[in-house]
């Protein structure tokens, strides 16, 4: 579990193509007490598990199902990454409770100057848009984000200056594509209301 808190921001390092699949070696800034092999790492936004830990970097696998529904198989070496660690027990819950599921790859559709943030308009896949409501959370890239207004398969969402300098989502452009984790809460709810036709 994560809470879309961003820990780090690393840099892919390199990225091996193997059987089908892609190996990603991302450089981090971690304490080194805290990642071991094993150990889950939220990266953009999806749950990546360590395969290899040295001081200054970690290697993950990448499914080929993760490739197709998310932007990790878009990264080239240099580009940054939003990293968060697992929680552990007493961890401090400052986001919303993440799995690191990635529901769909959304697209920031306007960016404009808001006072001293940013306001960014990202539209979603149609399936998606029945879990966005106004106030509610969601995970762009793996940062948790307050919706501040929807309308049909869009929503719009403020980057404060301080997320915009220990993110990635301070470098967003107009077109540029993220993942999105929608709120767990709605899609269960969505689930227990049509169970009878999720069961056809």
């Amino acid at each position: 579990m994560f809470t879309g808190i961003v820990q780090d921001v690393g840099r892919i390092e390199s990225t091996t193509p193997s059987s089908g699949d892609i190996r990603l070696l991302i450089g981090h800034h971690f304490d080194t007490t805290r990642l071991k092999i094993g150990d889950s790492v939220c990266v953009q936004g999806c749950c990546l598990t360590a395969t290899h830990v040295q001081a200054h970097t970690f290697a993950a696998d990448v499914s080929r199902e993760t490739l197709a529904l998310t932007t990790l198989g878009e990264l080239t070496p240099g580009a940054a990454v939003n990293l968060e660690p697992a929680l552990r027990a007493g961890d401090p819950l400052g986001g919303h409770l993440m799995s690191g599921h990635v529901d769909g790859v959304a697209q920031v559709l306007s960016i404009s100057g808001d006072a001293r943030s940013q306001r960014l308009l990202i539209g979603v896949p149609a399936p998606l848009a029945r879990y966005l409501a106004s106030k509610g959370s969601i995970a762009v890239d793996g940062v948790s984000l307050t919706i501040n207004e929807v309308e049909r398969a869009s929503f719009g969402v403020n980057i404060i200056p301080h997320t915009q300098a220990v993110t990635t989502l301070g470098t967003l452009t107009v077109g540029a594509r993220v993942n999105l984790e929608v709120d767990q809460i709605a899609r269960y709810l969505d689930r227990l209301l049509h169970a009878d036709r999720n069961l056809l």
